[in-house]
């Protein structure tokens, strides 16, 4: 038996006689085509790294203004060394148990610098395995820690980028050693810096080790729980999940140290220079860190 004429699903057409054009498409404005796509936010601003300008302008105006300007009362020197244009890496100390001090940094470079620039932030990887908060860290400006992501901001893009190279031992350290630098590894953000040919900016922060300190990490929690990260600070875990957001009201200082510039070729090459760069980063943040606890009056006043 032969097989029966299939329906077409799509609307009937009239065929054109053999030889002749095609008839041309149907003209459609510009302005029309945004309505038949309703996935697409008309007013959606978004990067290739995900960053969400209307995401991250939310989160600034309701809290990063208000732990800057209220309650932190951050005081910023030294925000002309950070330049104005092309690719800069900055290393700064990282503390406390949901440590804020990246985003003050990332502040600071927004209020008091005269040429505003976004900050770029990287992050561990193990921020993956928390669902919701690994599909928002994205879109306020933070990428993961990679050395190809690293590279393609500074060199390709040139952009600024925020590195911690203390990494979780920094956040991870009790409060009774405060202040003191964990090892930077082994140098791989020099590497990235000379790779690029940018600047390195050293930026010290002071007020952060105060504002969630770490007393002890509760390993027994994190087995029952499976949770990544189980500190034990003034509000967690007796607050809940919510008690990681909870900050004291730490006076935050910040200070920008001068560049150190990498614009010869080829300098990534030599091991023994990086290491040596990295150690010379870690002993100027160190050095300044200690200057300015000595002249604090009081960690809630400065």
């Amino acid at each position: 038996m032969a097989d029966s004429p299939r329906t077409p699903l799509s609307p009937t057409q009239e065929t054109p006689p053999e030889g002749a054009p095609a008839p041309p498409l149907p003209a459609v404005r510009e302005g029309d085509l945004r309505r038949h796509l309703p996935a697409i936010e008309p007013d959606r601003r978004l990067t290739d790294w995900g960053r969400s300008e209307r995401i991250e302008g939310l989160m600034d105006r309701t809290l990063y203004d208000f732990y800057y300007r209220y309650w932190f009362r951050a005081e910023v020197e030294g925000i002309e060394n950070v330049p104005s244009a092309g690719g800069a890496l900055l290393v700064s100390n990282h503390s406390g148990a949901l440590p804020p001090d990246a985003a003050m940094i990332a502040k600071a470079i927004r209020e008091e610098h005269p040429d505003p620039r976004p900050l770029n932030i990287t992050v561990e990887h193990f921020f993956k395995g928390y669902p919701g908060f690994s599909m928002l860290i994205p879109k306020i400006g933070c990428v993961a820690a990679h050395p190809a992501n690293v590279q393609r901001l500074l060199y390709d893009e040139g952009q600024l980028v925020l590195v911690f190279p203390e990494g979780r031992k920094g956040t991870e350290k009790s409060y009774k050693d405060r202040y003191r630098l964990r090892r930077f590894g082994r140098g791989g953000f020099v590497d990235a810096a000379m790779r690029a040919r940018v600047p390195i900016v050293p930026v010290c922060v002071v007020g952060a080790e105060e504002a969630q300190p770490v007393f002890a990490q509760l390993n027994l929690l994190k087995r029952l729980t499976g949770l990544l990260y189980t500190p034990l600070t003034p509000t967690f875990p007796h607050f809940g999940p919510l008690g990681m957001l909870a900050y004291l009201p730490a006076k935050f200082k910040l200070r920008f140290l001068e560049p150190i510039a990498f614009e010869q070729e080829g300098m990534y090459e030599d091991k023994g220079l990086v290491q040596s760069t990295a150690h010379e980063v870690r002993a100027r943040i160190q050095e300044n860190l200690f200057e300015m606890i000595s002249k604090r009056q009081s960690v809630w006043f400065g």
